[in-house]
Protein backbone atom coordinates (compact mmCIF):
# COMPACT_ATOMS: atom_id res chain seq x y z
CA UNK A 1 0.00 0.00 0.00
CA UNK A 2 2.85 2.44 0.69
CA UNK A 3 4.01 2.55 -2.94
CA UNK A 4 0.44 2.79 -4.15
CA UNK A 5 -0.24 5.64 -1.76
CA UNK A 6 2.83 7.55 -2.86
CA UNK A 7 2.07 7.16 -6.56
CA UNK A 8 -1.61 7.97 -6.23
CA UNK A 9 -0.90 10.96 -4.00
CA UNK A 10 1.59 12.38 -6.48
CA UNK A 11 -1.00 12.12 -9.26
CA UNK A 12 -3.73 14.13 -7.59
CA UNK A 13 -1.94 16.70 -5.38
CA UNK A 14 -0.17 19.69 -6.87
CA UNK A 15 1.10 23.01 -5.53
CA UNK A 16 2.51 25.84 -7.63
CA UNK A 17 2.59 23.46 -10.62
CA UNK A 18 4.86 21.06 -8.72
CA UNK A 19 3.90 17.48 -8.04
CA UNK A 20 3.57 16.70 -4.34
CA UNK A 21 5.39 13.55 -3.29
CA UNK A 22 5.45 11.56 -0.08
CA UNK A 23 9.25 11.56 0.17
CA UNK A 24 11.37 13.46 2.66
CA UNK A 25 10.29 16.73 4.25
CA UNK A 26 9.08 18.46 1.08
CA UNK A 27 5.47 17.21 1.20
CA UNK A 28 4.87 18.79 4.57
CA UNK A 29 5.54 22.23 3.12
CA UNK A 30 3.67 21.63 -0.12
CA UNK A 31 0.63 19.88 1.32
CA UNK A 32 0.20 22.55 3.97
CA UNK A 33 0.24 25.09 1.16
CA UNK A 34 -2.79 23.57 -0.54
CA UNK A 35 -4.75 21.96 2.32
CA UNK A 36 -6.30 23.32 5.52
CA UNK A 37 -4.55 21.93 8.59
CA UNK A 38 -7.45 19.61 9.41
CA UNK A 39 -7.29 18.13 5.91
CA UNK A 40 -3.54 17.67 6.04
CA UNK A 41 -3.74 15.84 9.37
CA UNK A 42 -6.65 13.74 8.12
CA UNK A 43 -4.80 12.70 4.95
CA UNK A 44 -1.65 11.94 6.91
CA UNK A 45 -3.67 9.71 9.24
CA UNK A 46 -5.50 8.18 6.27
CA UNK A 47 -2.30 7.05 4.55
CA UNK A 48 -0.78 5.81 7.79
CA UNK A 49 -3.91 3.78 8.54
CA UNK A 50 -3.61 1.98 5.21
CA UNK A 51 -0.03 0.84 5.74
CA UNK A 52 0.43 -2.86 6.57
CA UNK A 53 0.46 -3.48 10.31
CA UNK A 54 3.99 -4.90 10.24
CA UNK A 55 5.41 -1.86 8.42
CA UNK A 56 7.11 0.93 10.34
CA UNK A 57 5.25 4.25 10.44
CA UNK A 58 7.33 6.71 8.37
CA UNK A 59 6.37 9.79 10.40
CA UNK A 60 6.48 8.23 13.85
CA UNK A 61 2.84 9.21 14.39
CA UNK A 62 -0.14 7.20 15.54
CA UNK A 63 -3.01 7.45 13.06
CA UNK A 64 -5.69 7.11 15.75
CA UNK A 65 -4.35 10.13 17.62
CA UNK A 66 -4.12 12.06 14.36
CA UNK A 67 -7.73 11.27 13.45
CA UNK A 68 -8.78 12.45 16.90
CA UNK A 69 -7.07 15.80 16.29
CA UNK A 70 -8.99 16.52 13.09
CA UNK A 71 -12.22 18.00 14.58
CA UNK A 72 -10.16 20.34 16.78
CA UNK A 73 -8.44 21.81 13.72
CA UNK A 74 -11.64 22.97 12.06
CA UNK A 75 -11.35 26.37 10.39
CA UNK A 76 -13.93 28.68 8.86
CA UNK A 77 -13.50 30.82 5.77
CA UNK A 78 -16.07 33.62 5.47
CA UNK A 79 -17.99 31.92 8.27
CA UNK A 80 -18.06 28.49 6.61
CA UNK A 81 -15.90 25.38 6.66
CA UNK A 82 -14.70 23.98 3.31
CA UNK A 83 -16.85 20.99 2.22
CA UNK A 84 -13.89 18.59 2.13
CA UNK A 85 -12.92 19.62 5.66
CA UNK A 86 -16.48 18.96 6.86
CA UNK A 87 -16.31 15.57 5.20
CA UNK A 88 -13.01 14.72 6.86
CA UNK A 89 -14.30 15.76 10.29
CA UNK A 90 -17.38 13.56 9.90
CA UNK A 91 -15.26 10.59 8.88
CA UNK A 92 -12.80 11.11 11.75
CA UNK A 93 -15.50 11.17 14.43
CA UNK A 94 -15.58 7.40 14.72
CA UNK A 95 -12.08 7.57 16.24
CA UNK A 96 -13.46 9.25 19.36
CA UNK A 97 -14.29 5.78 20.65
CA UNK A 98 -11.86 4.05 22.98
CA UNK A 99 -11.93 1.11 20.58
CA UNK A 100 -12.48 2.79 17.19
CA UNK A 101 -13.62 0.96 14.08
CA UNK A 102 -11.00 1.68 11.42
CA UNK A 103 -11.94 3.40 8.21
CA UNK A 104 -11.40 0.88 5.38
CA UNK A 105 -9.67 2.93 2.64
CA UNK A 106 -9.85 6.58 3.76
CA UNK A 107 -7.12 7.90 1.46
CA UNK A 108 -8.81 6.44 -1.62
CA UNK A 109 -12.22 7.65 -0.47
CA UNK A 110 -10.92 11.21 -0.19
CA UNK A 111 -9.21 10.79 -3.54
CA UNK A 112 -12.66 10.14 -4.99
CA UNK A 113 -13.93 13.37 -3.45
CA UNK A 114 -11.10 15.19 -5.22
CA UNK A 115 -12.00 13.55 -8.57
CA UNK A 116 -8.71 11.71 -8.36
CA UNK A 117 -10.10 8.55 -9.95
CA UNK A 118 -10.54 10.46 -13.21
CA UNK A 119 -6.77 11.00 -13.23
CA UNK A 120 -5.74 7.64 -11.80
CA UNK A 121 -8.11 5.78 -14.12
CA UNK A 122 -5.96 6.72 -17.09
CA UNK A 123 -3.10 4.71 -15.60
CA UNK A 124 -3.96 1.04 -16.12
CA UNK A 125 -1.28 -0.41 -13.84
CA UNK A 126 -2.00 2.01 -11.02
CA UNK A 127 -5.73 1.34 -11.29
CA UNK A 128 -5.08 -2.41 -11.03
CA UNK A 129 -2.97 -1.83 -7.91
CA UNK A 130 -5.71 0.30 -6.38
CA UNK A 131 -8.27 -2.38 -7.16
CA UNK A 132 -6.09 -4.95 -5.42
CA UNK A 133 -5.93 -2.77 -2.29
CA UNK A 134 -9.70 -2.24 -2.39
CA UNK A 135 -10.39 -5.96 -2.81
CA UNK A 136 -8.19 -6.71 0.20
CA UNK A 137 -10.22 -4.24 2.23
CA UNK A 138 -13.44 -5.79 0.95
CA UNK A 139 -12.27 -9.24 2.06
CA UNK A 140 -11.43 -7.89 5.52
CA UNK A 141 -14.88 -6.36 5.86
CA UNK A 142 -16.49 -9.68 5.00
CA UNK A 143 -14.68 -11.18 7.99
CA UNK A 144 -15.36 -8.24 10.32
CA UNK A 145 -17.59 -8.48 13.37
CA UNK A 146 -20.93 -6.65 13.08
CA UNK A 147 -20.69 -2.97 14.00
CA UNK A 148 -22.57 0.25 13.35
CA UNK A 149 -20.28 1.26 10.47
CA UNK A 150 -20.10 -2.05 8.62
CA UNK A 151 -22.84 -1.41 6.05
CA UNK A 152 -21.42 2.04 5.27
CA UNK A 153 -17.88 0.71 4.94
CA UNK A 154 -18.95 -2.07 2.60
CA UNK A 155 -20.71 0.47 0.38
CA UNK A 156 -17.67 2.78 0.36
CA UNK A 157 -15.52 -0.10 -0.84
CA UNK A 158 -18.12 -1.09 -3.46
CA UNK A 159 -18.18 2.46 -4.85
CA UNK A 160 -14.41 2.65 -5.21
CA UNK A 161 -14.22 -0.90 -6.56
CA UNK A 162 -16.84 -0.05 -9.16
CA UNK A 163 -14.86 2.97 -10.30
CA UNK A 164 -11.70 0.91 -10.76
CA UNK A 165 -13.58 -1.80 -12.63
CA UNK A 166 -15.18 0.78 -14.92
CA UNK A 167 -11.81 2.27 -15.80
CA UNK A 168 -10.49 -1.24 -16.47
CA UNK A 169 -13.35 -1.92 -18.88
CA UNK A 170 -15.13 -4.46 -16.66
CA UNK A 171 -18.49 -2.81 -17.06
CA UNK A 172 -20.78 -5.60 -15.82
CA UNK A 173 -18.82 -6.01 -12.59
CA UNK A 174 -18.74 -2.25 -12.13
CA UNK A 175 -22.50 -2.03 -12.61
CA UNK A 176 -23.02 -4.71 -9.96
CA UNK A 177 -20.99 -2.65 -7.47
CA UNK A 178 -23.05 0.51 -8.01
CA UNK A 179 -26.34 -1.39 -7.91
CA UNK A 180 -25.26 -3.03 -4.64
CA UNK A 181 -25.11 0.40 -2.99
CA UNK A 182 -28.52 1.38 -4.31
CA UNK A 183 -30.03 -1.88 -3.04
CA UNK A 184 -28.44 -1.47 0.41
CA UNK A 185 -29.14 2.25 0.78
CA UNK A 186 -31.50 1.78 3.73
CA UNK A 187 -28.71 0.15 5.73
CA UNK A 188 -26.42 3.18 5.37
CA UNK A 189 -26.30 5.13 8.66
CA UNK A 190 -23.72 7.86 8.15
CA UNK A 191 -22.29 8.07 4.62
CA UNK A 192 -25.44 9.21 2.88
CA UNK A 193 -23.42 10.65 0.00
CA UNK A 194 -22.92 7.08 -1.23
CA UNK A 195 -26.39 6.54 -2.69
CA UNK A 196 -26.57 9.56 -5.03
CA UNK A 197 -22.95 9.12 -6.05
CA UNK A 198 -23.51 5.44 -6.82
CA UNK A 199 -26.40 6.43 -9.10
CA UNK A 200 -24.25 9.10 -10.70
CA UNK A 201 -21.42 6.66 -11.41
CA UNK A 202 -23.93 4.07 -12.66
CA UNK A 203 -25.31 6.69 -15.05
CA UNK A 204 -21.85 7.55 -16.34
CA UNK A 205 -21.27 3.84 -16.91
CA UNK A 206 -24.52 3.67 -18.92
CA UNK A 207 -23.47 6.70 -20.98
CA UNK A 208 -20.20 4.93 -21.72
CA UNK A 209 -22.28 1.99 -23.03
CA UNK A 210 -24.59 4.28 -25.02
CA UNK A 211 -27.51 3.40 -22.71
CA UNK A 212 -28.50 7.05 -22.54
CA UNK A 213 -32.16 6.72 -21.62
CA UNK A 214 -31.26 4.61 -18.60
CA UNK A 215 -28.56 7.11 -17.69
CA UNK A 216 -31.05 9.98 -17.77
CA UNK A 217 -33.46 8.10 -15.49
CA UNK A 218 -30.82 7.42 -12.85
CA UNK A 219 -29.30 10.90 -13.07
CA UNK A 220 -32.69 12.45 -12.42
CA UNK A 221 -33.27 10.08 -9.51
CA UNK A 222 -29.88 10.99 -8.04
CA UNK A 223 -30.70 14.68 -8.41
CA UNK A 224 -34.22 14.64 -7.01
CA UNK A 225 -34.30 11.93 -4.34
CA UNK A 226 -31.37 12.87 -2.09
CA UNK A 227 -30.74 15.96 0.04
CA UNK A 228 -28.39 17.21 2.77
CA UNK A 229 -25.51 14.80 2.28
CA UNK A 230 -21.75 15.36 2.31
CA UNK A 231 -20.27 17.13 -0.72
CA UNK A 232 -23.77 17.62 -2.15
CA UNK A 233 -22.82 20.62 -4.31
CA UNK A 234 -20.02 18.64 -5.95
CA UNK A 235 -22.34 15.75 -6.75
CA UNK A 236 -25.09 18.00 -8.10
CA UNK A 237 -22.57 19.81 -10.27
CA UNK A 238 -21.44 16.52 -11.80
CA UNK A 239 -25.06 15.42 -12.33
CA UNK A 240 -25.89 18.72 -14.01
CA UNK A 241 -22.81 18.45 -16.25
CA UNK A 242 -23.79 14.93 -17.33
CA UNK A 243 -27.40 15.91 -18.05
CA UNK A 244 -26.30 19.02 -19.95
CA UNK A 245 -23.94 16.99 -22.10
CA UNK A 246 -26.68 14.47 -22.89
CA UNK A 247 -29.08 17.29 -23.77
CA UNK A 248 -26.52 18.93 -26.04
CA UNK A 249 -25.92 15.63 -27.83
CA UNK A 250 -29.64 15.08 -28.18
CA UNK A 251 -30.19 18.56 -29.65
CA UNK A 252 -27.26 18.12 -31.99
CA UNK A 253 -28.39 14.74 -33.26
CA UNK A 254 -32.10 15.50 -33.27
CA UNK A 255 -32.80 12.46 -31.10
CA UNK A 256 -36.18 11.74 -29.57
CA UNK A 257 -36.40 10.46 -26.06
CA UNK A 258 -36.76 11.31 -22.43
CA UNK A 259 -36.94 15.01 -21.68
CA UNK A 260 -34.01 16.34 -19.70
Amino acid sequence: MDKLGQRAFSKVCHSDSKTVTMDGSQPVKLVCAVLPQAMYVYMKAAYLSMLPEHEAKPFGDNEVELFRQVPQLKQKIAGKSPPTEKFAIRKARRYKSNVPVRLPVPALEMMYMWNGFTVIGKQWKLTEEMLETICESEASLEQASPNEYLADDKCVVKLLKGLCLRHLGKVLEAEQCFVYIYEHAKKIKYDHYLSPNALLELSLLFIQQDRKEEAIKWLRRAKQNYKDYSMESRTLFRIHAALSKLKAEKDENGLEGTAL
